[in-house]
Parts: C-alpha cells; sequence; structure tokens
C-alpha cells in the first residue's frame, strides 16, 4: 500500500514534536521523498489535470507547518531568496528544479548592501527533496510545466523573507503574494 498524504502529514508532526530543530526538518524531507513515490498523490495535487498555480493542501495545528502543491506553468528562474524565520522543503514531482545554493559573505542579516557567494547547483529530479533551513539562500530554476510539493515551516507570508540581486549586491524584503 502506497505512503498516504494523511500519514505524511501525521508522520511530519510526530518528526516534528520528537526533534523540533533540523533533524526534524530532515526526517520531514525524507518522508516527503516517501510520499512522492505515492502515484496517484502526485497525480492528484500535481498532474496533468491540476489547476496552475500555488494550493495549499495542508497546514499542522500543531506545529503550523504548511503543505503546498505548486502546479507551474511558464518556465520560470527565482533570483536567489530565503525564507527568513521559515525553512521550506522541496519535493520534486516532475520535470525538475535546477536548485543553486548560496552563502552571504558580508556579515549581515537584513536588506540592504548584501554580498553573495555561489556555493552548488544541482538538479531535484521527480522524487527527490531537498530541505533549505532557517536562513538557507538559495535560487530555483525549473522548465514550463515543473511541478513540486513544498513544506514550508510557517505560512511565508507571515515571516520577512529576502531576495537577493548579486549583480548590484543588494537585498530587498520580498512582498508576499497570497496562494489558493
Amino acid at each position: 500500500m502506497a505512503y498516504s498524504f494523511d500519514a505524511f502529514c501525521n508522520d511530519a508532526s510526530a518528526a516534528l514534536t520528537a526533534a523540533p530543530g533540523s533533524a526534524g526538518r530532515e526526517k520531514v524531507r525524507e518522508l516527503l521523498e516517501e510520499l512522492l513515490k505515492n502515484k496517484a498523490f502526485v497525480t492528484e495535487v500535481c498532474g496533468p489535470e491540476a489547476e496552475i498555480g500555488t494550493h495549499q493542501i495542508y497546514r499542522d495545528k500543531d506545529h503550523d507547518f504548511v503543505v503546498l502543491a505548486h502546479v507551474n506553468g511558464p518556465a520560470r528562474k527565482s533570483p536567489p531568496h530565503d525564507h527568513g524565520s521559515s525553512w521550506a522543503i522541496y519535493g520534486q514531482a516532475s520535470k525538475y528544479t535546477d536548485m543553486s545554493e548560496y552563502d552571504r559573505l558580508d556579515g549581515k542579516s537584513g536588506a540592504g548592501s548584501a554580498e553573495l557567494k555561489h556555493n552548488t547547483t544541482y538538479r531535484l529530479e521527480p522524487g527527490m527533496a531537498g530541505l533549505y533551513d532557517v536562513g538557507a539562500i538559495h535560487a530555483i530554476d525549473y522548465p514550463e510545466g515543473a511541478r513540486f510539493v513544498r513544506v514550508t515551516g510557517t505560512d511565508l507570508a507571515a515571516v520577512e523573507r529576502l531576495k537577493f540581486d548579486v549583480s548590484a549586491g543588494k537585498a530587498e524584503v520580498i512582498e508576499s503574494v497570497g496562494v489558493n
């Protein structure tokens, strides 16, 4: 029997109770990879018939983590960004996402001048999940029609996040947009 979405939500909550820090988030990443093996779930939330957009499909009442289905239309490449005081786990459902990770070198943490160093770029293929912990800076690049399931530590509209303009050497606060 396939690992169910309900089991994932319950197991993720239990993992964050048992280990509230990075170890618990790593366990949630592993659980998301297991969930992505459930083809019926992937088809239901990210399949060809799913409506284009970002859809909240679960919010945990105890830990406040959010599960989102990203059903993307056009190709997109984001600037480097963080998730502020939250974390995010991207689980690839279809096609791929190229992930780039960065370090901030200027010792600052907020908006204003910022110096980044690119560390690595790698590809998330279907079934793979990547954890971007609190304060991690990354950029995403995916082709038309790529889809993923993302778990965030909270509703990202509720936290200040930054996007980085590497060529201008600056960080700006991201203007949040809602989800369906």
